[in-house]
């Protein structure tokens, strides 16, 4: 085990208090508290000859026994999970959902569960690496977890999405863009964010209206949110007559990418935009600034954490994003933000989103009266949601209605929203 979290296949079943700001492993508490029998028991040590004593600890067991399988009915819980990269390069995003359910959960309990039921909230890590993604799902179905919240990566998303499906367990990604999740999945996946299709139209535009006479270059990482990105952005700013200079694919994960960032430099590329993830865009727009190339770097959602900043330092300066509006500053989630805040933890990027979908996924039971799946989802296509993440509703493909993607602009450490 490692920071507290289970890698490659090993899962936590833990109560929902809220992490510490070290990470460190949390201790397991039980839902309920039993007896040890054995223990309790062991008050004389007859021979074994002695039948009447004998027969008092069989009573005494079975009374034991049953105290404890009533404890266990009144107790019961539902099973539910958090998965996204709580380890390895995105782990920072994955931190922001861990933390999104883990106050989530604790406070459908402290105002009686869900269905009058306890919910134990599980994790699954899958590094953003879609064959661990499988694997994490397989875990997560067979533990009986009846709602997953995840995943974040769309290339972890798309193929957990299907062992879901096949068993029946209901998934809301409160992070994953590409269109393929919803359009290509089965009725159970719902997408509480945004799309990658909708999200290029808006950045299309923006690159349209404010640099169509200068030379735009895109760079893409090649994996299935990055690329898809940016060829959704690509693709409406040649609809509305703008055509890029340069197209390329990076490779994720170097230790810089002067190269690439020199080619552009050469070209005389004025503004290039990223379909890709926050170390590489960092990295790239640090490597600008040591050449005192003034490029400006647009790119979208996964943009949206403290890492960028860090990593980038002062050349995050300026740095172009889309997201959507910014939940912290929504009335209904003020009261939830006051608790991240009070425990230490800005609960940035995907945080709110995460705890809005445990959010929505009590309110359809609640409709519901049930978790039976098919009522669940006839469920969560008619009810108009109120969470901190504002109020709104899944159309027929299971993407929500709302709220849209807005701009924002790094400064000062952070990304704050254009006027």
């Amino acid at each position: 085990m490692s920071n507290g979290k289970g890698l490659k296949g090993e899962w936590d079943l833990i109560d929902a208090a809220p992490a510490p700001s070290n990470r460190q492993a949390k201790d397991f508490k039980a839902p309920f508290t039993t007896i040890n029998a054995q223990e309790d028991l062991s008050v004389s040590h007859q021979p074994e000859g002695d039948c009447q004593m004998g027969t008092t600890k069989l009573l005494l067991v079975a009374t034991v026994v049953g105290i404890v399988a009533n404890i266990a009915t009144v107790h019961a819980e539902i099973r539910v999970a958090v998965a996204g990269p709580l380890s390895g390069q995105y782990s920072w995003f994955g931190e922001q959902m861990e933390r999104g359910a883990e106050l989530a959960v604790e406070d459908l309990n402290a105002a009686g569960g869900v269905l009058g039921e306890e919910v134990m909230l599980i994790y699954g890590d899958d590094a953003c690496d879609p064959e661990q993604a499988v694997a994490v799902a397989k875990k997560l179905v067979n533990d009986g977890v009846k709602f997953v919240a995840g995943h974040w990566c769309s290339s972890s998303s798309i193929p957990a999405s299907k062992i879901y499906e096949d068993a029946g367990v209901l998934m809301i990604t409160p992070a994953s863009t590409n269109p393929k999740l919803t359009d290509e999945g089965g009725p159970n996946i719902f997408r509480q964010s945004g799309r990658d299709d909708e999200q290029g139209i808006v950045a299309g535009n923006y690159l349209a209206e404010k640099w169509g006479d200068k030379k735009i270059a895109f760079l893409h990482d090649g994996t299935t949110y990055g690329k898809e990105l940016a060829d959704a952005t690509r693709k409406q700013l040649n609809k509305r007559g703008v055509t890029e200079v340069m197209y390329e694919a990076i490779t994720p994960g170097q230790e810089n990418y002067a190269a690439v960032v020199s080619k552009m430099q050469d070209e005389g590329i004025d503004v290039f935009y990223l379909g890709g993830y926050s170390t590489e865009a960092a990295l790239m727009i640090r490597d600008a600034r040591n050449l005192d190339y003034a490029v400006q770097l647009i790119s979208g959602d996964a943009l949206n954490s403290e890492e960028f900043g860090i990593v980038a330092g002062d050349a995050a300066e300026g740095t172009l994003i889309t997201f959507f509006p910014d939940t912290r500053n929504y009335p209904e989630a003020r009261d939830v933000v006051a608790k991240f805040r009070e425990d230490g933890y800005e609960p940035e990027g995907y945080t709110l989103q995460t705890y809005a979908a445990f959010q929505t996924w009590q309110q359809a039971a609640d409709e519901a009266g049930s978790l039976d799946l098919d009522k669940m989802i006839k469920a969560l296509h008619e009810v108009e949601f109120q969470t901190v993440f504002g109020t709104f509703s899944f159309n027929e493909n299971g993407d929500m209605t709302a709220p849209g993607f807005v701009w924002y602009s790094w400064k000062d450490g952070s990304y704050k929203p254009i006027k």
